[in-house]
């Protein structure tokens, strides 16, 4: 019996799919309202829906080991994932004191914690894109999304080294996710997503222009990465399991919101127009020009698998919204 917190969002939903597919028994937490809400994710067949409050008790899982089902382990992927949200105290209560919670629970039970941290901890990047565990104390995060996933990083590599950790814990630091399954983020979805919804109405796709000398308009880069490649990496670090420690999670290739669109039009059968317009000023300070994951230490510890490319991972995702459209 695996918890998946956050199953109605993006990536948690597709988590809890492939755990499902897979004969394993899923309790899916989230606000019981997306569920019924989220038209994305009506086919959500698991063993129980439960609300975030629920799983916090020590009740709830001596219930169900009482039953003869107990947890085994937890994939913790609800959090805010809004990098504009400035409410440090909404920040702090959902995303850091909710996470060390979850942390202490499957220390107690001696289950496996898996989660989802961040890109955004690097910051502007001056202290490049490695995953290394010794510098993670230097990073700034240019927003306080960021922060707040670094802050639990730092957390989790401090309870490791006290010796006060679950069994098996890895958490994985996502880039640019993009894939089917996020209208329900509005502005937090991807450039693939409002590319496609643009494209569609008005026959052109909209990018930020660049604020940064020396770097051309829609050539700012990103890492990148579909979400079933995210899925894949995350089932593999359960069933293995990864021991501990904190891992990039990107394609481990920049590419260029250029190259996005390319693939966009491409993937949409429509001739290339593009209109920059100017990044919102509220967030021109706290925007990342370049991110690219370093992924040998993931593949060190033997995840072997190729990643889909920029190209394909896109005609797949507007393939699915064509046939929902």
């Amino acid at each position: 019996m695996i918890i998946v917190t956050g199953a109605a969002g993006f990536i948690g939903y597709r988590v809890a799919k492939a755990l499902s597919a897979k004969k394993i028994p899923v309790i899916a937490v989230d606000e019981l309202l997306f569920f019924e809400t989220r038209a994305e994710h009506q086919d959500l067949s698991v063993e129980l829906k439960v609300s975030p409050d629920a799983i916090l008790d020590d009740s709830f899982y001596s219930d169900l080991a009482s039953r003869g089902t107990p947890v085994t382990g937890i994939f913790h992927l609800g959090a805010s994932s809004d990098t504009t949200e400035m409410r440090l105290d909404y920040l702090k209560r959902v995303n850091v004191d909710y996470s060390k919670r979850l942390w202490e629970i499957c220390t107690q039970l001696r289950i496996p914690f898996l989660y989802a941290s961040s890109a955004a901890t690097y910051g502007a990047g001056e202290q490049g894109y490695q995953d290394d565990e010794s510098s993670m104390h230097l990073l700034k995060p240019l927003n306080p999304y960021g922060d707040s996933k670094l802050q639990f990083d730092l957390f989790a590599l401090e309870q490791d080294r006290i010796g006060s950790a679950p069994p098996a814990w890895s958490g994985f630091k996502f880039f640019n996710v993009y894939g089917f399954g996020e209208r329900h983020k509005g502005r937090q979805s991807s450039v693939v997503l409002q590319g496609f919804d643009q494209v569609k109405a008005h026959g052109k796709l909209k990018l930020f222009k660049s604020h940064r000398p020396g770097i051309a308009d829609g050539e700012q880069m990103r890492d990148f990465v579909f979400v079933d490649d995210v899925v894949k990496v995350m089932i593999w670090a359960y069933d293995k399991p990864l021991v501990r420690g904190i891992y990039n999670l990107g394609s481990g290739k920049a590419r260029s919101f250029h190259d996005l669109a390319k693939a966009t039009f491409a993937a949409m059968g429509v001739a290339p127009m593009i209109e920059f317009i100017d990044t919102p000023i509220e967030i021109r300070d706290r925007y990342q020009y370049f991110t690219e994951a370093t992924m040998g230490k993931l593949r060190h510890a033997g995840y072997a698998e190729e990643f889909v490319s920029l190209e394909q991972g896109v005609k797949e995702t507007i393939h699915a919204l064509q046939l929902r459209s």
